[in-house]
């Protein structure tokens, strides 16, 4: 686009780059919070139908479609309050470090073939690196809010998001091993074709590892069960505890923008980027244009999909007490990954000299598809059985036409 532009515009070379980068850093900030309202509105309701409510129903319609955007609007005509005992410079400043570490993940972030800001040869360690960086913002936030709570929460914060980063790192190594590079472009690529060409299912390691780097990204991005630094019947808020309003709005944006990032690398990785999945040739090159943007669809989708994971944990599990959460992390997490980068390093060594050990992808490709067509039964034939069904009596039976309903004694 670049060349387009200073060739066929007049353009300077110098001033069509600024011109491309200030293109795709609004289109990159634009789908950032456009995601960010959908995932608190995706949020809402997945937690309202695992707990047998309704959530949003009336702004904007049945679903409550809109709901997130009023919400948004309400916190940016809300009042700003700085606490007296804040430092005001880093209290202002701690919202915007963390949103700059979520959002300068997505540079590197490819949607589709060629679909990506800058493609560089090592975007996994730039993107794990600049997301890293966003615990600076919780801790600017935690410490200038001169509040005790605000800054045990920031502390919490810094010493989960530093201890999970080592084994989600480790996570990362065992799919590069394989691929032989750090450009997730490149390793895209390379899943082309059926779904159990996919990295997740080209040995046990790679599928164990894939579940470890999703653990380790939860926890990176303060979800649950993970999130202590917002532990509400312990530091109140947390490090936000002092926030409100847009800067408040500005750390969830961040929140949210991670985790679809952490998501993205992951599909990258493991799930074969922005592939269907039952096609053996890349669908760019047979059709084009249309074929790029149904790759970033299906990426985009792929990443959503791990999102709803993630919220589906959260309102699923309990939430640990950070003692736990350490333990997880330096007792399990750590040595598991370190035996699958051990494990995989022996796999692709006795992978050229043992030939049946090429076949094992698609036996965990088999496996996994069984478990999907199980789970998928149990799912349907659950939806008829009440919660009582174990227990006869505990509920009266249903009345005659025009009887009133009696309770039992």
């Amino acid at each position: 686009m670049t060349e387009f532009l200073s060739t066929r515009l007049g353009l300077a070379p110098g001033l069509a780059a600024l011109l491309v980068a200030l293109i795709a850093a609004v289109i990159l900030i634009t789908f950032m919070l456009l995601s960010a309202i959908f995932f608190v509105w995706l949020e809402r309701k997945v937690s309202a139908r695992i707990q047998d409510r309704l959530g949003p129903t009336r702004v904007g319609g049945k679903f409550g479609w809109l709901q997130t955007l009023a919400d948004g609007l309400k916190l940016l005509v809300k009042e700003d309050i700085i606490p007296t005992n804040a430092d005001h410079m880093l209290f202002r400043l701690g919202p915007y470090v963390a949103l700059a570490g979520s959002f300068l993940a997505f540079v590197a972030l490819p949607f589709g073939n060629g679909v990506v800001a800058q493609n560089m040869d090592v975007a996994v360690f730039y993107m794990l690196a600049v997301m890293s960086s966003e615990v600076f913002g919780v801790i600017l936030g935690g410490y200038g809010s001169g509040s005790k709570w605000a800054l045990f929460g920031g502390m919490r914060e810094a010493a989960q998001v530093v201890s999970y980063e080592v084994p989600r790192a480790i996570s990362v190594l065992v799919p590069i091993i394989v691929a032989g590079t750090m450009n997730l472009s490149t390793i895209a690529l390379q899943q082309t074709g059926a779904f159990w060409n996919w990295y997740v299912f080209h040995d046990p390691f790679t599928f164990g590892a894939f579940w470890t780097f999703f653990t380790c990204g939860t926890a990176s991005c303060k979800r649950a069960p993970f999130d202590l630094a917002e532990a509400e019947s312990e530091l109140v808020a947390g490090f936000h505890t002092e926030y409100s309003g847009f800067r408040w709005l500005i750390f969830f944006m961040a929140e949210y923008g991670s985790m679809f990032a952490i998501s993205g690398i992951a599909v990258l990785l493991f799930l074969g980027g922005w592939h269907l999945g039952f096609l053996p040739w890349e669908l760019s090159d047979k059709i084009g244009i249309l074929g790029n943007v149904i790759n970033v669809l299906v990426f985009i989708v792929k990443g959503w999909l791990l999102v709803f994971v993630m919220m589906w944990v959260r309102w699923t599990l309990p939430r640990l007490r950070i003692d736990q959460v350490m333990m997880t992390c330096l007792r399990y997490l750590l040595p598991i990954s370190c035996v699958l980068l051990l494990g995989v390093s022996i796999w692709q060594l006795l992978s050229w000299q043992i030939t049946v050990l090429v076949y094992a992808n698609y036996v965990l490709a088999a496996v996994c598809v069984a478990f999907v067509a199980w789970f998928t039964v149990k799912l349907t034939k659950a939806g008829g059985v009440t919660p009582t069904h174990m227990m006869p009596g505990a509920w009266p039976a249903a009345p005659a036409s025009g009887a009133p309903l009696v309770p039992r004694t």
